[in-house]
C-alpha cells in the first residue's frame, strides 16, 4: 500500500522554461489538424475551458455541427456515469458510428477523448474499448494505444511515480484509500495506474506492459524520447502520464502531436486538464457577478445538491452559515421504495421552492445526507435506483413555474440531468469558471430558461467554503 505524501512534494520538481515550451506547443498545435471530440461522462468535464460548445445529444446532426465549428474541439455530454453497462455500450457504439459518418462526409480526421472522473470512477474499460472496436471496424485501421491521464490540478488530483493521488488538506492521499474508491458502482483497489489498469481489465492488460511517461522526462523536456516511446506502443496498450502541473501536460502534448503526426493513433482516457491544452484554450479570469447575471431580476436562485461525497456535505454545512437570504429544503430520497413516494416529495418541494424564488430568496434543495443504497452487489441495480432518485430531484427544476436568477447543481449525475432533462439544453456555451474547476454554461434559446447562468458544481471539487463563495457571488454579495 502506497503512503500518503505531503503537498510540499509538488514544489520539489525541477522547473521548466515555460516560455520556450509555450512556443513549441503553439507550433505543435498549428501542425495538428484533427477535430477533437470530447465525450464527457458527466457535465463537469468542461471545468477547464471556455467559449467551447457542449452538445447534449450525439445525433449525426449534432456531431456534424461540432465538426463544422471553427473551434478545434467540441464536447458531447453522454452522462454515461448514470447509465447501466448495456446502455453505456450502446451509446458509445452509436456515437462512434456517427463520428465515422461525419468524418467521411467532411473529410476531417478526428481524435476522441473519453473524459471521465479525476478520481478514476466511471465505465472503464468499457467505454474506450467500445469506441476502439467500433472505430477500427469503420476505418479499417488499428488504434495503437490508450493514454491514461487523470491529472486535474484544479481538483487536487496528481500522478507521481505512476501513483494517482487526491489532495486532502496538506496531504496527497493515494486514490484507492479515498471514499471515491469505495464507490458502489465504480470502486477499485489500486492507486498505481498500471495496477489499476490491470485490475479494471481483468488482467488482459498487464502493469508491466504499460508505457510510463515520467515526471523526470517531462521536466527535462525530453519530447523526442517521449514521442519515440509512444511510437513503440501497439495493440491498444496503455500509456500512463505522470503530471503535477500544467507544464507537464504541455510537454506531453507536444510529444503526443509529434507521435500522431508520425501516423500513430490513440484514444485518451483523461480528466479535464488535457482538453484545455490540446484544444488550445487560453487562460481566462474567473467569472464576475456582472458576467454571470445578464438579466438581473428580483427573483432568487436555486441550488440543487445531489452529491453525497463528504466534501459536498461539508460545503453544504458551510453554505448554511451564509448571511445571504437562502432557505434550505431537504428532499427525502429515502421514499424511493414507497408507491408514489418520490412523486409526492417532488410536489411538496416544488411548492416551497416556487414561493421562495418569487419572494427573492434563494432555495437550497438537498437530498438527505445519508445515502440510500440498496443491499445488493448488483452494480446496475444500484445505478437504476440512483437514476430514479436523480430523475425525481431533477423534476423539481422541470416543474418550476418561476424563472430563477441562476441555477447551481452539485454533483455530476445531478448536474447532467438538470441540464439535459429539466432545462432541455441541446447546445450550451461554456462561459468559463466561477471558481477553479467549477464551470458555467449559458443556456441556449431552446432551453426552459434561455440565457440563464447554469453552474455545474462537481461533487468532489473545492474547499469547504467554495460552494458558499459561489452562491454569494451569484447573489451579488
Amino acid at each position: 500500500m502506497e503512503d500518503k505524501l505531503n503537498v510540499s512534494i509538488l514544489d520539489s520538481f525541477s522547473k521548466v522554461d515555460e516560455k520556450n515550451i509555450n512556443q513549441k506547443l503553439k507550433e505543435a498545435l498549428q501542425s495538428f489538424h484533427k477535430k477533437i471530440v470530447v465525450l464527457d461522462d458527466d457535465p463537469t468535464g468542461v471545468q477547464t475551458v471556455h467559449d467551447v460548445s457542449v452538445y447534449t445529444d450525439w445525433s449525426e446532426e449534432s456531431i456534424y455541427d461540432g465538426f463544422a465549428e471553427k473551434n478545434s474541439m467540441f464536447f458531447v455530454l453522454t452522462n454515461s456515469r448514470g447509465m447501466t453497462v448495456q446502455e453505456t455500450e450502446a451509446v458509445h457504439k452509436e456515437i462512434a458510428q456517427n463520428i465515422l459518418k461525419v468524418s467521411a462526409q467532411t473529410g476531417k480526421e478526428f481524435l476522441v477523448i473519453s473524459r471521465s472522473d479525476s478520481t478514476l470512477r466511471g465505465h472503464y474499460p468499457l467505454e474506450t474499448e467500445t469506441l476502439k472496436e467500433t472505430l477500427e471496424a469503420g476505418l479499417n485501421m488499428k488504434l495503437d494505444g490508450e493514454i491514461l491521464l487523470p491529472f486535474f490540478k484544479e481538483g487536487g488530483r496528481f500522478t507521481i511515480n505512476n501513483v494517482h493521488y487526491v489532495m486532502e488538506s496538506d496531504n496527497l492521499i493515494p486514490a484507492a484509500q479515498t471514499e471515491f474508491a469505495k464507490d458502489k458502482s465504480f470502486g477499485y483497489k489500486a492507486s498505481h495506474l498500471g495496477k489499476w489498469c490491470e485490475e479494471k481489465t481483468g488482467g488482459r492488460f498487464k502493469e508491466k506492459d504499460v508505457t510510463y511517461i515520467s515526471l523526470e522526462d517531462l521536466r527535462k523536456c525530453e519530447t523526442e524520447k517521449i514521442t519515440e516511446a509512444m511510437c513503440e506502443v501497439t495493440d491498444f496498450n496503455k500509456i500512463v502520464v505522470n503530471a503535477v502541473d500544467y507544464i507537464d501536460i504541455k510537454v506531453f502534448t507536444i510529444a503526443l502531436i509529434n507521435a500522431m503526426n508520425r501516423g500513430k493513433n490513440f484514444i485518451l482516457r483523461s480528466a479535464a486538464a488535457i482538453t484545455k491544452v490540446l484544444g488550445g484554450v487560453s487562460d481566462k479570469p474567473l467569472l464576475a457577478h456582472d458576467e454571470l447575471i445578464l438579466e438581473e431580476n428580483k427573483n432568487g436562485g436555486i441550488i440543487i445538491v445531489g452529491s453525497h461525497v463528504n466534501k459536498t456535505t461539508a460545503q453544504l454545512e458551510e453554505l448554511k452559515k451564509s448571511k445571504a437570504p437562502i432557505e434550505f429544503v431537504e428532499f427525502n430520497q429515502h421514499r424511493v421504495l414507497e408507491d408514489k413516494g418520490l412523486e409526492e416529495e417532488v410536489k411538496r418541494v416544488v411548492s416551497i421552492v416556487d414561493t421562495l424564488i418569487q419572494e427573492g430568496k434563494t432555495a437550497a434543495v438537498y437530498t438527505r445526507r445519508n445515502r440510500f443504497d440498496l443491499k445488493t452487489d448488483d452494480k446496475d441495480e444500484q445505478i437504476k435506483v440512483s437514476v430514479k432518485i436523480s430523475d425525481a430531484v431533477t423534476s423539481i427544476v422541470t416543474n418550476l413555474t418561476v424563472r430563477p436568477n441562476f441555477i447551481v447543481a452539485k454533483g455530476g449525475i445531478t448536474s447532467s440531468d438538470v441540464g439535459t432533462k429539466a432545462l432541455a439544453v441541446k447546445k450550451a456555451n461554456v462561459m468559463g469558471q466561477i471558481k477553479p474547476g467549477v464551470p458555467v454554461w449559458m443556456t441556449g434559446s431552446e432551453s426552459k430558461f434561455p440565457g440563464l447562468p447554469y453552474i455545474i458544481f462537481p461533487g468532489n471539487v473545492g474547499t469547504n467554503e467554495t460552494l458558499k463563495d459561489v452562491v454569494e457571488r451569484l447573489m451579488g454579495m
